[in-house]
């Protein structure tokens, strides 16, 4: 029998962020685009080195920051 685990790789991860934002209620504005910013470029970091852990982490860290660091000034 043969699974596909990229299905259900998906699904988790889709099934996380969903439950995830729904914490995101009361975040500042700077705490939500970290978040998002970490899990694009956990994504993308994902998809780049064909599904590798470190450059899913690796993603996920320069994203955290890139995004914490968007409207800095902003107050």
């Amino acid at each position: 029998m043969k699974t596909n685990n990229g299905n259900i790789k998906v699904a988790a991860v889709t099934a996380v962020l969903l439950l995830g934002l729904s914490a995101c209620s009361n975040m500042s504005d700077r705490d939500r685009n970290t978040a998002i910013g970490a899990g694009a470029g956990g994504v993308a970091g994902s998809v780049l080195t064909g599904g590798s852990t470190m450059g899913t982490i690796g993603g996920a860290v320069v994203g955290g920051v890139i995004g914490n660091q968007v409207d800095k000034d902003k107050k």
